[in-house]
C-alpha cells in the first residue's frame, strides 16, 4: 500500500463522523466530527484536507439491507458534490450498511456510556468505513469499486 493518509466521512444530518489513517495506512483513528449545520462546513473540511493531504477520501454510502439506496443517499451525494468543489483528492463511495450499529457496539464494549457514545458514534462509524476501505485496498488495490 502506498504511504499516505486516508480519510473517511460518515455523513449525518447533524454531525459528520471523521476518521483518518496513519501514514502507513494500517490504523484508522477517530477524528473530531464536523457539524453538518455549520455555514462554514466546506471551508472547514478544505482546511482539514489541505492539512492532512490524504491519498483518497471514502464516504459511507447508506443503503438498506436489501442493497437499495436509502433516503439519506441523496444527502450523501450532495455532500460529495460539495467535496468535489473543494478538492481534487479521489473520493470513493463505500457501502456503509451497519457501520453505525458496529460503531455503537464497539463503544459499548469499550465501556462508553450511551450518553457519552452519542458524541463518538459518528466517528466510530467513520473508523469502520475507513478500516473496510483499507482492507479492500490491501486485498484488491483500490479502497472501493465506486469512484464518486
Amino acid at each position: 500500500m502506498e504511504n499516505g493518509r486516508r480519510i473517511a466521512f460518515d455523513y449525518g444530518a447533524v454531525r459528520i463522523g471523521v476518521a483518518m489513517s496513519d501514514l502507513s495506512g494500517l490504523l484508522a483513528s477517530p477524528h473530531e466530527n464536523f457539524s453538518s449545520q455549520s455555514p462554514e462546513l466546506f471551508s472547514e473540511i478544505a482546511i482539514f484536507i489541505d492539512e492532512y493531504q490524504p491519498l483518497y477520501i471514502v464516504v459511507g454510502n447508506p443503503r438498506h439491507l436489501s442493497g437499495v439506496a436509502s433516503a439519506k443517499s441523496e444527502s450523501v451525494l450532495e455532500f460529495i458534490a460539495g467535496l468535489k468543489q473543494i478538492t481534487n483528492v479521489p473520493i470513493y463511495l463505500l457501502d456503509e450498511r451497519l457501520t453505525t450499529v458496529s460503531g455503537a457496539r464497539e463503544l459499548r464494549e469499550a465501556g462508553v456510556s450511551s450518553r457519552a457514545a452519542k458524541n463518538h458514534i459518528d466517528a466510530a462509524a467513520a473508523v469502520t468505513i475507513l478500516e473496510s476501505a483499507m482492507n479492500q485496498e490491501r486485498l484488491q488495490g483500490a479502497p472501493a469499486k465506486d469512484l464518486a
